[in-house]
């Protein structure tokens, strides 16, 4: 096995607890953000690139990271989004046909920190009971109270507006130019799979910066719209809730997936908050309560919109709900072209359980259309 003379590390959670460690690669370095943890299988490089975890540092529960290596076509974005890695079991070989890199020359060619030969079922066992916190991974573990010092100036989660970190800075365009339909994107943190599965029901998207405004969006003249996901706390994303309620205003069909679920939450005077954990796994069992169907789904959020505040709500129906804890998984707007759920359905890879919900859109966006062209 490559690296028999790994470096130590360390991982320094805020509440003081100390897990050791090996450093992937034999690299040194330090990286800071809030420790979560993901309970998927597979999808590792999947979730490395995914801009929702921007900032975070992730555990993976799987006792196995890097056996199948990575493959360039399976990022959600343009580059690693997650603060550091921290795993079990680190593979520096692997075996796939089709893979590119190994995950040691992904993570080193994205200058990502990573740790291995974590007690990572003791450490996930302690988020569960403590929740999520800020945490950093280091080699330095000569020099705790450095680190401890350090870790106190890492700002929380809670109250952080990072979709401005992660979106794109200039308005662009994904699929077929000449698509049946046109849809105006909202990108607070979008993946490259959501854009994949809109182009594939003959859709032609044109993906907008987080602060863009309703105008600038609708000039587009685009079919329907869409609020992507991503990652921080929805609170702060006041722009993109008044173009939520702007959109509303005028009926046109909206789509909302996770932070953009939560965005139209809020456009709807529904508050969010923290979770003590969060949802994040391809394995998370929701009930449809207009079908009676469960679903498996594939999730990744810290926050989530009230219950109580939505079952207030006349012009608000829950469509979904997580079947672990009974948090809202999925809302509608009575008398509105408008749905969003907190879950991700054009999981990859994952349970495809859930992605009739593109199919549901674009049938609301083909009624509204053909609805206009008789009037």
């Amino acid at each position: 096995m490559k690296y028999q003379s790994k470096k130590k590390a360390l991982l320094l959670l805020e509440d003081g607890t100390i897990f050791y460690g090996k450093a992937v690669g034999n690299n040194e370095g330090t990286a800071y953000g809030e420790v979560c943890f993901n309970t998927g299988m597979t999808g590792y490089q999947e979730i490395f690139t995914d801009p929702s975890y921007f900032g975070q540092l992730m555990v993976t529960t799987n006792a196995h990271i890097g056996n199948y290596g990575t493959n360039v076509d399976e990022d959600e974005s343009g580059s690693v989004k997650i603060a550091g890695l921290i795993c079990k079991n680190f593979s520096y070989e692997y075996s796939r046909p089709i893979a590119d890199h190994s995950l040691e020359e992904f993570l080193r060619n994205s200058n990502l920190f990573a740790i291995s030969d974590v007690d990572t079922r003791a450490l996930v066992s302690h988020i569960r009971d403590q929740g999520a916190m800020n945490a950093v991974i280091s080699t330095e573990v000569e020099d705790i109270e450095k680190l401890r010092e350090s870790l106190k100036k890492v700002p929380n989660m809670e109250g952080l507006e990072l979709a401005s970190k992660v979106s794109t800075k200039e308005p662009y365009f994904f699929g077929n130019p000449d698509a049946q339909y046109k849809i105006a994107a909202l990108d607070i943190g979008i993946k490259n799979n959501i854009l994949r599965n809109l182009a594939k029901r003959d859709a032609y998207i044109k993906v907008f910066p987080y602060n863009a405004t309703f105008k600038e969006m609708n000039d587009w003249q685009p079919d329907g719209f869409f609020i992507s996901n991503g990652p921080g706390d929805p609170e702060p994303l006041h722009e993109a809730a008044e173009v939520a309620k702007e959109i509303m205003a005028n009926n046109y069909p909206l789509f909302g997936i996770c932070l953009g679920h939560q965005v139209i939450a809020l456009a709807n005077g529904i508050s969010t908050y923290k979770m003590h954990n969060g949802h994040r796994g391809i394995n998370h069992p929701v009930l449809n309560l207009l079908t009676g169907k469960g679903e498996i789904t594939s999730q990744n959020h810290g926050f989530a919109i009230s219950r109580e505040e939505t079952e207030a709500n006349p012009e608000i129906e829950i469509t979904h709900v997580h079947l672990n804890d009974k948090t809202v998984a999925g809302i509608r707007v009575k008398n509105k072209n408008v749905f969003s759920v907190q879950y991700h359905p054009e999981a990859s890879p994952g349970p495809h359980d859930a992605e009739y919900l593109f199919d549901q859109f674009f049938e609301m966006i083909a009624s509204t259309v053909n609805k206009d062209a008789l009037v």
